[in-house]
């Protein structure tokens, strides 16, 4: 069978670094509570005049230089986010021209945090049916600009940041030892809205609105709904935690990272952690994580990873991957 194989890899964030401290300067907080509730330390804003798309190419350039082929190579782009430069067209026609890709598709995906797994399951899918041989999928995201910066529930969790995987279409025997893509599990739940979302948008209010949230309940939500993904890419493929050799979770709060790797069984030395540097960076959160770990070496040839998100919708969902 055929399975969607991660050739190259790459990443970007914002030169600019907010710390918790400056953040305790501008609205009633303080590092230690910052800290306390969420792991978060720091996190990189986007510069006036510096786009989700900007942040997309560098990532998209990165991971096409590790993959040692150039734009007009790769056939779909499908970039994850929830802070495009514009209403339309998508963020990911302007990739597409900046590196040199002439041909194929490029279009955007939204499920907000989970956005990067939605992405990833359609370009395999695409690979999968023959209808694509490289595939570049991305998670961008300037979420600094839909913060309300005022509301120290939701300010101090968001950062800026970009990571894109090319994938290649390869030959597989069908089984969990096949390098790839094994598989993908996505799920949705509109009764969800309230906990998660941005009071605006083109059609409601005509602006971008803010990001607004119930985070008591999404934490609720979150531990329950990744676990089941989680189980869920396990009895697919038959295996159980113990084969997996790093877990990739969506950097959204340390205490959810926490409660779900001890829930699905994950020993914390295996768990790819970001939040302290980058925050939550929306789609850009699994592959920022996933980036790092295959660059300092802990993700190797032939390891097993599997990913996880959810956000606002709710969505969420899982993906295992043979690196």
């Amino acid at each position: 069978m055929i399975r969607s194989v991660v050739k190259g890899w790459g990443a970007y964030l914002p030169q600019r670094i907010v710390t918790n401290a400056e953040l305790a300067r501008q609205i009633d907080t303080s590092d230690e509570w910052i800290t306390a509730r969420t792991g978060i330390r720091e996190r990189r804003i986007a510069a006036e005049g510096e786009f989700t798309s900007d942040l997309a190419t560098h990532a998209a350039t990165a991971a096409l230089a590790k993959a040692g082929i150039a734009g007009d190579d790769v056939d779909l782009i499908v970039l994850a986010t929830t802070t495009p430069d514009e209403t339309f067209p998508a963020t990911a026609t302007a990739v597409q021209r900046r590196i040199g890709m002439t041909r194929g598709a490029a279009f955007d995906v939204q499920a907000v945090c989970s956005g990067f797994l939605f992405a990833l399951a359609t370009a395999d899918n695409f690979i999968r049916l023959g209808q694509a041989q490289r595939a570049l999928v991305i998670g961008a995201e300037t979420m600094s600009r839909i913060l309300d910066w005022e509301d120290r529930g939701t300010c101090v969790l968001f950062g800026d940041g970009a990571g894109a995987v090319v994938l290649e279409a390869a030959q597989g025997a069908g089984t969990a030892d096949d390098r790839g893509i094994l598989s993908s599990h996505l799920f949705s739940d509109g009764r969800l809205h309230d906990l998660l979302y941005v009071d605006g948008g083109p059609s409601t209010t005509q602006t971008a609105g803010h990001l607004r949230m119930e985070g008591r309940e999404v934490f609720r939500h979150a531990v329950t709904n990744i676990s089941a993904a989680i189980e869920a890419a396990h009895a697919a493929n038959g295996l159980s935690s113990s084969a997996i050799d790093w877990f990739v979770p969506h950097q959204a709060n340390a205490r959810i990272l926490d409660a779900t790797a001890r829930k699905v069984g994950v020993p914390t030395e295996r768990v790819v952690l970001t939040i302290d540097r980058h925050g939550n960076t929306s789609a850009a959160s699994v592959p920022l994580a996933l980036v790092e770990a295959a660059d300092d070496g802990r993700i190797k040839r032939g390891d097993l990873v599997l990913l996880e998100a959810m956000g606002g919708g709710l969505t969420w969902g899982s993906a295992l991957i043979r690196w």
